[in-house]
């Protein structure tokens, strides 16, 4: 078994006031794939390099199979990883880059050969077990990457933004391979990455980070329609989700969302009627996806088009520096300047407050109407 367990982790590197990591808890599941994601320096790759063993653990404890790890060496941790950058052998060739951690623990020769044939096979490289690194287009030199932190049989691999250098449709396929490689092996995996794509496809669960914090840990689906605070909203899904500061109006014994400059309103659906106070201040969030055409209400303009494929994505100005993105398909045919008329679905919209950034329905029962 290889559950990780990371609890109550800190790190604070030397010289520094401000913790690159803070109080973060997680739990895996044995032969889960689990991705951590997050922009630039907000603590994912740290993470992972303490899991590694490559940093110190400032506070806390990180247990994998049941086993505190946190003075182990690397070396004893039964731990493969895969850096961004390849970190190949450049004077060796692709078997013997696959064979140099064994043959440094001192395995038979034959016991070698059968253990890269069987990683070779599984990653469709034989055909270039005789090249060396300089030969290799960019996604055979990541194969051989990841063969290398297979072929140790860890308990836990670690990927490294194993994509980031790989162009679109190489990624696509890499992708693919990667979680076709875990189903077959079946062990722990954790996907570092700063790409929500990658990490929504690929992952089981996904831990979103944000300044050092864990700021949600769910399944794909979780962290898309039930994000648990406005950082998670605005950072998954692509294009992202709208985000608006509303006003909340009553007329009669309806409630409204309402948008002051445009005056825009929308009906507060019934999830929210007890929770929300005429006059109160909010902040509406819609995903592009949940944005509609429709052939009544007041118009507004198609202030830019993109042509996407088979869809089109539309921005609309609701505010003197605010637009509305929404994405529809290619047969309405709008374009640049056109006067449309659209709907929000009400209930796909997500409410955060504005002090806090929380997703207003965490603890609604805390709300006083």
């Amino acid at each position: 078994m290889a559950e990780l367990s990371i609890r109550g982790v800190y790190k604070r590197y030397e010289g520094s006031k401000e913790y690159a990591v803070k109080n973060l808890s997680l739990e895996t599941n044995d032969k889960e794939f689990i991705s951590i994601v997050g922009p630039s320096g907000c603590g994912k790759t740290t993470t992972m390099r303490m899991i590694a063993g490559l940093e110190t653990i400032t506070k806390g404890q990180i247990y994998i199979g049941g086993r505190l790890i946190n003075d182990v060496p690397p070396r004893y941790r039964n731990v493969g990883l895969a850096f961004e950058n390849y970190a190949l052998y450049p004077p060796l060739t692709v078997y013997e880059n696959l064979a140099f951690s064994l043959k440094a623990k001192g395995i038979k020769e034959l016991e070698i050969e059968e253990k890269v044939k069987k990683i070779a096979s599984l990653l469709r490289i034989e055909h270039i077990l005789e090249k060396k690194p300089a030969q290799l287009v960019e996604g055979d030199m990541q194969r051989v990457n990841i063969g290398r932190a297979l072929i140790r049989e860890p308990d836990i691999i670690l990927l490294d933004e194993p994509m980031s250098h790989l162009d679109g449709r190489t990624r696509q396929i890499l992708r693919t391979e990667i979680k076709r490689l875990h189903n077959e092996i079946k062990a722990t995996t954790v996907l570092v990455t700063h790409d929500q794509l990658e990490a929504l496809s690929m992952a089981d669960r996904v831990a979103i980070m944000n300044d050092g914090e864990l700021q949600q840990f769910g399944t794909p689906k979780e962290v898309y329609n039930s994000p648990l605070n406005e950082f998670v909203a605005g950072f998954i899904g692509e294009p992202p989700m709208n985000l608006f500061k509303v006003e909340i109006i009553k007329e009669g014994n309806k409630k409204y969302f309402l948008f002051r400059e445009n005056k825009l309103k929308i009906m507060v659906p019934e999830k929210y009627e007890n929770i929300l106070n005429d006059g109160e201040e909010i902040r509406l969030g819609i995903r592009p996806t949940d944005v509609f055409i429709v052939s009544e209400g007041s118009p507004i303009t198609a202030d830019i088009v993109e042509n996407i494929g088979e869809e089109q994505r539309i921005s609309t100005r609701v505010g003197s520096n605010e637009f509305l993105i929404f994405i529809v398909k290619r047969k309405y045919n709008v374009s640049q300047g056109d006067k449309i008329r659209i709907q929000l679905d009400p209930e796909k919209t997500h409410l955060f407050d504005l002090e806090t950034g929380k997703n207003i329905l965490i603890k609604k029962e805390e709300r006083v109407i």
